[in-house]
């Protein structure tokens, strides 16, 4: 995945990487600090946030919407805080720290294993609950014995959607993928180069890590999902597809915040082939089970985004 950075991304990523190295409590309390100030004196984007809460829980009064509001900007400056601290998690002492602060902790990685095992390959449906950004370091997550796991990094493929801004696309690049950068990770793809790379290296079993939970892109395919939090929703399809065209097992990640730094991670099967069902069929099962997540954890979630348009 190493490409040429400009002298603006590597100014930028080493601040960020120097930085990081502070302590998580640090980033947590200037995390809270910034988002704090975005919500309520800036207002960032919190008309967005309310009507997207508005509409997704039409029984709620105002007074809670407006705490889960609050409580969703207090966990989007602990998503900003673990990401920066993330990045600063190089090398072998870096995947011990990460393991040691438990960040990510997979609930059932033996059984996820043997799905693993049972599969050609896995596509992993990813949502923007929890922490998304650290999602390149999946394999260092069990604290386990790496012998014991079904797959480790060369396995692992993270999908990305290309920044508008080059030099953050560069930055976050190194960022999201920080504790296997120094084993020459090569698994962070942007979406759009995803079905030839899938196909290139279908023969290989991989496990593909795919956000798709946003209101697709121009251009991109989609599918009607049916009601999704009490409005007609319209979904990305491309992760379902591709595990469809390519027979791969479905698996639904469900984040879970057990405390902050620490999540909870749970491999939801949705089928073991993909190809005997539909990319519809998946995705409405996906969202059955993300609308689950947030009834539960209402604030745990991107609200920042226009999901329905």
């Amino acid at each position: 995945m190493e490409k040429k950075r400009s002298f603006g991304a590597v100014l930028v990523g080493g601040w960020m990487r120097l930085h990081g190295l502070l302590p998580l409590g640090y980033h947590y309390f200037w995390g809270r600090v910034i988002t704090r100030l975005a919500g309520k004196r800036l207002r960032y984007r919190r008309d967005v946030v309310m009507t997207n809460l508005a509409r997704s829980f039409p029984d709620k009064k105002y007074n809670e919407l407006r705490k889960i509001c609050d409580e969703f900007y207090v966990h989007f400056g602990e998503i900003i805080a673990e990401a920066i601290w993330f990045g600063a998690r190089r090398g072998e002492r870096g995947r011990k720290a990460l393991r040691r602060q438990k960040l990510a902790v997979i609930e059932n990685v033996e059984d996820f294993n043997a799905f693993y095992d049972r599969c050609s390959s896995v596509m992993l449906l990813n949502t923007h609950c929890g922490n998304w950004e650290v999602m390149g370091g999946i394999g260092q997550f069990d604290p386990g014995d790496p012998a014991r796991r079904g797959w480790h990094e060369p396995q692992v493929v993270v999908l990305y959607k290309k920044l508008t801004s080059r030099l953050w696309d560069q930055v976050m690049a190194r960022n999201r993928c920080a504790p296997v950068l120094d084993r020459g990770f090569e698994g962070y793809v942007e979406s759009a180069d995803i079905l030839r790379y899938a196909v290139r290296n279908r023969h290989e079993k991989k496990l593909y890590i795919f956000n798709t939970d946003q209101h697709p892109y121009k251009g991109a395919a989609s599918c009607d999902v049916g009601e999704f939090m009490h409005q007609k929703t319209t979904a990305m399809i491309g992760g379902a597809a591709l595990a469809c065209k390519l027979d791969m097992g479905v698996s639904y990640i469900r984040w879970r915040r057990l405390s902050r730094g620490h999540y909870g991670l749970e491999f939801v099967p949705l089928t073991e082939h993909a190809s005997e069902t539909t990319p519809e069929e998946i995705m409405r099962r996906y969202h059955a089970l993300l609308e689950e997540d947030l009834n539960e954890q209402p604030w745990n979630y991107l609200w920042t985004h226009k999901r329905w348009k």
